[in-house]
């Protein structure tokens, strides 16, 4: 009789469950791929839209500008007429051209003292920015960048002379023009912009193409169905192999049992008839 190991049975499982999984999953991974390849672009389309329509608004604010640049400018003729009634009433008493001096002279006043407490105001402000928890989110960074390597001392502002800044500031606008012209060229490489249209277009077909693709992955990544699909499978092969292999062990034990017990068989015949024979002898 021949012994089916466990090892075996578990190889057959491993077997039957890739058969039936293999397409499954590289299909599942194709979509992935596609879904991958597909995200990026509707993302930059759905940007460049953005802008677009940022755009179209960024023309509409003109026109609401110019009217409020109108709005202004009536306003302003109007603090002029009421600042001319005003010397002019005033000289009804005095002459014009000193009412006109009191009154540039109480503008004046008003003037400076307005802007003398907006100057202290905001010098009392600065640093704009909270300066203890600036150094402080920039010290936490640089202590979980460098860990101890860390230089407190780098927090510091460092105190530059005219020609340095000058310098700082010349290597800021290069860098910034080198950007610009690397932005420009690689949309060159790009071809003509689309349309907001066209985006609209696009950006709706591939919506619907990622729809699908989702419910593919969906359909396709049911792990459980094809989990019970493959174990269900690898159960009726394991369950063949061990009827084979107890159907050729009963035949074995039977064939056994067969050649042992025909000579033992003979054997009683041919005792049972020599003792008949024996008695027989006995008897004359």
């Amino acid at each position: 009789m021949e012994a089916v190991s466990v090892t075996d049975m578990h190889k057959e499982l491993h077997v039957a469950a890739g058969e039936n999984t293999g397409d499954g999953v590289a299909a599942l991974v194709e979509t992935v791929k596609t879904a991958a390849r597909l995200v990026p672009r509707q993302v930059n389309d759905e940007i460049a839209l953005a802008k677009l329509e940022l755009e179209h608004k960024k023309a509409r604010l003109g026109g609401v500008a110019a009217f409020a640049g109108v709005a202004l400018v009536f306003m302003a003729l109007l603090v002029i007429a009421l600042v001319v009634a005003a010397i002019a009433g005033l000289g009804t008493v005095l002459p014009l051209w000193l009412s006109a001096l009191i009154i540039c002279g109480a503008m004046l006043l008003v003037i400076g003292i307005s802007a003398f407490v907006a100057y202290r105001k905001f010098k009392a402000l600065l640093p704009l920015l909270p300066e203890n928890a600036t150094r402080g989110i920039r010290h936490d960074l640089g202590i979980a960048k460098l860990g101890l390597d860390f230089d407190p001392a780098t927090l510091e502002k460092e105190e530059l002379s005219r020609e340095e800044k000058k310098a700082r500031k010349a290597e800021a606008a290069e860098a910034k023009a080198r950007a610009i012209a690397e932005h420009n060229a690689k949309e060159a490489a790009q071809g003509p912009k689309a349309t907001e249209t066209e985006l609209i277009a696009r950006t709706a077909a591939r919506r619907e193409h990622l729809l699908k693709i989702r419910e593919e992955i969906v359909a396709e990544a049911d792990v459980k169905k094809l989990t019970v699909h493959a174990l269900d499978a690898a159960k009726d092969k394991a369950r063949e192999t061990v009827g084979q292999a107890a159907a050729g062990a009963a035949g074995q034990a039977a064939e056994t049992i067969k050649e042992r017990w025909k000579p033992l068989a003979a054997f009683a015949v041919s005792a049972v008839a020599f003792l008949v024979l024996l008695r027989k002898l006995m008897k004359k």
